[in-house]
């Protein structure tokens, strides 16, 4: 599928909020409700439309301090990043994990309560999960969203 102008203006309306309906997008675009829902329906179905996320506060919810980790496995296999990558996604506070090549093996974004919560995740956790090896941690100071490709 190759998407046209009105698509890419679609994506672009979506990409800031997704909530709003076909209606409401269909306005802003030029397009009937029924035409707009289509084209969302059939950009789902080609895959470039792969679901809508929920954006939540994590410091409202009393989550103040995110640290993106550096992981580096200290045993290579198969079977260790699967078991890795298993146990890790099963600890609440760690929100992305991405294996990546380079220095290290993965990449996490870890939240946490304040740094002594961040230190007992990263002490009890992430540090005894299989295969953990060498750690390198960034406490995130401030985030912006840039505009994507789809800007």
């Amino acid at each position: 599928m190759t998407p046209d102008a009105t698509d890419w203006a679609l994506l672009r309306l979506l990409d800031r909020d997704a909530t709003q309906p076909a209606s409401v997008l269909g306005r802003k675009l030029g397009l009937s409700q029924p035409a707009t829902w289509r084209r969302i329906q059939r950009l789902e179905q080609a895959g470039v439309l792969t679901g809508r996320r929920l954006e939540v506060d994590l410091e409202k919810l009393g989550f103040g301090v995110t640290v993106f980790l550096g992981v580096k496995l200290a045993t290579k296999g198969r079977v260790s990043l699967e078991d890795f990558e298993r146990a890790v996604t099963a600890i609440p506070e760690v929100q992305m994990v991405v294996h990546v090549l380079g220095l290290y093996d993965y990449r996490l974004r870890v939240v946490a309560r304040d740094l002594a919560d961040f230190e007992r995740v990263l002490r009890r956790r992430i540090m005894t999960l299989p295969g953990v090896g060498d750690v390198e941690a960034n406490v995130l100071l401030s985030e912006e969203r840039l505009a994507g490709p789809i800007e």
